[in-house]
């Protein structure tokens, strides 16, 4: 808990300008207001971006306020702090906050990628690459525990990698900044997210190697969270948010990528329409979004696999007390 406790003070001060900049009024007096907290602003998610632009939140009757909290102990922070309603990030804080003992924990509710959305970027385009090819080589990497840095040190191990003897992994960037430094690093390799994947394909700063995602397998790699507390409060309002995400998944697992790049391109005017629609094609190739939102214990068990492999869990927790599927069942329906 004091990580957590660290970055809440700071976070805290610096999210009131935020919040004042992204909050709204509703349009509609029916509309009850709720925030949103996400690990990072990603093409990664474009589930959510689509029921935001495509109204079903609103059709849901939620007013919904979005900020990115970039990353997840900033998320979770955002959580138990009440600046945020729901989290939305990666299962393992909730898992680590569990074990620190705190009594008002959170809970996920609603899983929305299953697998990992960052790719290995390399100086040059390499297309018989192999994994064993990062042995005695810089790589730049994620924050310790955080699941980019664990799936990444998963796959390692899958292939016969130690991640602390084999290689080097720089873990000193800042979430985010790992594409632009690289440009100017020693790094032989770096694991970046989209669109900085692209955007350093374009420039010709490096090229995609491996995908993350389809060399670690299916992984629950983000969902959505609330504090207990908050959702003993407001279960009604949980399912009907629930609900507009189940609609976002089945949104972008009927349509084009074409047609999903045109429907979220509001959420990323930094982006060209085009670049959106082949990131999206990537995740749609390799099954990045669940049909529904339902969290099984499988994948609970599973996403407890990495956090011992890695080193970040002595003991397991139960699956019934961090997860609760009823909401995601219903939506389902």
């Amino acid at each position: 808990m004091k990580r957590l406790l660290i970055f809440m003070l700071t976070f805290t001060l610096l999210l009131c300008p935020v919040l004042a900049g992204c909050s709204k009024k509703a349009d509609d007096g029916n509309l009850t207001p709720l925030t949103l907290c996400e690990v990072a602003h990603s093409i990664f998610y474009a589930p959510q971006y689509a029921a935001i632009e495509l109204g079903y939140f609103k059709e849901e009757g939620i007013d919904l306020t979005l900020f990115n909290g970039s990353g997840a102990d900033n998320v979770m922070t955002a959580l138990i702090s009440g600046d945020a309603d729901i989290g939305f990030m990666g299962s393992e804080a909730s898992i680590y906050v569990y074990r620190e003992g705190a009594e008002d924990y959170a809970v996920n509710f609603a899983q929305l990628t299953q697998r990992a959305g960052n790719f290995l970027v390399g100086r040059e385009a390499d297309p018989d690459f192999q994994w064993s090819d990062l042995i005695g080589k810089k790589v730049l990497g994620g924050r310790k525990g955080g699941m980019p840095q664990m799936v990444f040190e998963y796959i390692l191990r899958r292939n016969g990698i130690d991640p602390s003897m084999d290689l080097t992994i720089d873990q000193s960037i800042d979430f985010g900044l790992t594409a632009a430094a690289f440009t100017s690093n020693d790094a032989d390799y770096t694991v970046e997210f989209e669109p900085f994947a692209t955007g350093l394909e374009l420039e010709g700063s490096g090229y995609v190697v491996a995908s993350l995602g389809v060399d670690s397998g299916y992984v629950p790699y983000t969902a959505y969270s609330a504090l207990g507390s908050y959702m003993n409060k407001n279960p009604e309002l949980i399912q009907r948010f629930t609900n507009a995400i189940q609609k976002g998944l089945d949104y972008v697992n009927s349509h084009s990528a074409e047609e999903i790049a045109s429907v979220i391109a509001p959420q990323f005017a930094e982006t060209d329409p085009d670049r959106i629609a082949v990131i999206v094609g990537r995740y749609l190739d390799q099954d990045t979004w669940k049909k529904n939102t339902v969290f099984t214990e499988e994948s609970f068990a599973l996403l407890q696999d990495i956090l011992e492999e890695a080193g970040e869990l002595t003991e397991r927790v139960p699956y019934d007390q961090l997860v609760n599927v009823k909401y995601a069942e219903e939506a389902a329906k």
